[in-house]
């Protein structure tokens, strides 16, 4: 009969004591740099900027080879430009990019994000198409590519300043994205 009673108090005392369990103060680091891209798990990207919203808590490589950390993109509008170096659709879409990387230079960030082939195929691409004007990652694992579920090349997605998204789809030559992104801006 004792036991009877004393176990249901353990069991709420357990289940009291587990409810904390998983608790940012509670992560390793191992455990932040996962979901921040840094050891201390910080939402900042540094004194005087803005926070950094989780959908720019990832770093990467430049297809020149420099590392890059999206959380320098955090306070403004941003394009991520997923594309691949064999598909004709993507090359067709690189002038406009470009163009409108060029428009709204210090208002937004335009970041391609190649994939799908060699760092090579990458880098020819970027140079065949005029699009180094802005920055384009390698992600050659795909990293990138899961973290916003792109599972083919020549979509856009549009974060506005707060990183939430806007829109995520293809837009043949890229036509239209400019009209997406000017009211971002504003």
């Amino acid at each position: 009969m004792r036991a009877r009673l004393i176990l249901p108090g353990l069991l709420a005392a357990a289940a009291l004591t587990l409810v904390g369990c998983g608790t940012e103060e509670t992560a390793s680091p191992s455990d932040a740099t996962a979901r921040t891209g840094s050891p201390s798990g910080s939402a900042q990207a540094g004194p005087g900027t803005a926070a950094v919203p989780q959908a720019l808590r990832f770093t990467g490589t430049t297809v020149d080879g420099k590392p890059f950390d999206a959380a320098t993109l955090a306070g403004r509008p941003t394009v991520l430009w997923f594309w691949a170096p064999w598909c004709p659709t993507c090359k067709a879409q690189g002038p406009e990019t470009a163009k409108v990387a060029e428009q709204f230079e210090g208002q937004a960030h335009v970041i391609g994000v190649a994939g799908l082939d060699t760092p090579q195929a990458m880098k020819d691409f970027v140079g065949d198409t005029g699009v180094g004007t802005f920055p384009n990652l390698a992600d050659e694992a795909g990293d990138i590519w899961k973290k916003f579920e792109i599972t083919q090349q020549s979509v856009y997605v549009i974060l506005d300043k707060d990183g939430r998204t806007v829109f995520t789809g293809s837009l043949p030559a890229g036509k239209g994205l400019a009209g997406k992104v000017g009211p971002l801006v504003g």
